[in-house]
């Protein structure tokens, strides 16, 4: 059993997920079990087919939505990011995230013409990329790291988002009971956590590795111009180093090897 934990007790918080697919089903699913107590947790589903422009929003919202602080925008096709502004409005609600893992539903150009929208309204922003690199004061990894303000948005990041772990580890090296203190929001934290369990603690920062991309992680395998690798692969870096920091002690030396024929430098002197 898998236990999540954090520091202080979440505060209270209405979360309204918008979804339109597979990816994002499985996240408001996660979230919608997982969530604190003191949290509400409202879902609509996004029409799956929504034109490249959309002119009347009017046309493809239902006319109310329930009241909520944050908006979880969680969609597959640039037409549900045209439709946040309006959704936001009709929830009530002061803060936005919304997620890229594959660039196609939030291309760059869209993302900026939806910040500006938003900042109109006065709601706040932000655009985690891959999701699971989020935390409370800042979102992506190096080197399209952002540092954001934002009460609301922070206390979700709080629960969901980058991945923390505490591993303990028993005499004969091998990891008992994992602790997850912040799953990612897709839940695959949880199950390398579960994955884990049992392993030589020396093997944990690989055994971590293959269990995300078993689980599956559903962010693209199309190479992401900023950082040069694939969104899968940063978000697999990401929970490989959570697990790393954990277990560093346990892991084994990287070997080095020393090409046949080669004499190393004496020192000086």
């Amino acid at each position: 059993m898998v236990r999540v934990s954090n520091d202080m007790p979440p505060l209270p918080l209405a979360v309204l997920v918008v979804s339109q697919g597979q990816w994002g089903e499985r996240i408001r699913d996660n979230v919608g079990r997982h969530h604190p107590p003191s949290w509400i947790v409202e879902a609509w589903s996004a029409p799956k087919a929504l034109p490249p422009v959309i002119d009347d929003p009017a046309d493809f919202l239902p006319p109310a939505l329930p009241a909520a602080d944050l908006v979880l925008a969680l969609g597959e096709t640039p037409g549900v990011a045209q439709l946040i502004p309006d959704i936001a409005r009709l929830a009530g609600a002061r803060s936005v995230i919304a997620p890229i893992d594959r660039n196609e539903s939030l291309p760059p150009g869209l993302a900026a013409q939806l910040r500006r929208w938003l900042d109109e309204l006065g709601v706040a922003v932000v655009f985690p990329k891959p999701f699971c690199s989020h935390t409370e004061t800042k979102y992506n990894v190096p080197p399209l790291q952002v540092e954001y303000h934002d009460a609301v948005i922070s206390e979700f990041a709080r629960v969901f988002g980058r991945p923390r772990f505490l591993i303990p580890v028993d005499a004969d090296g091998r990891i008992s009971l994992p602790l997850v203190e912040r799953d990612s929001a897709c839940g695959c934290a949880q199950f390398v956590a579960q994955g884990l369990g049992g392993q030589p603690a020396a093997a944990a920062e690989a055994e971590a590795g293959m269990l995300h991309h078993h689980y599956p992680c559903l962010a693209s395998m199309n190479q992401d111009a900023g950082y040069h690798d694939t969104l899968m692969h940063v978000s697999g870096h990401i929970v490989r180093a959570a697990v790393k920091a954990e277990v560093q002690d346990y892991l084994e030396p990287t070997a080095y090897f020393r090409p046949a024929g080669r004499v190393e430098p004496e020192a000086d002197g």
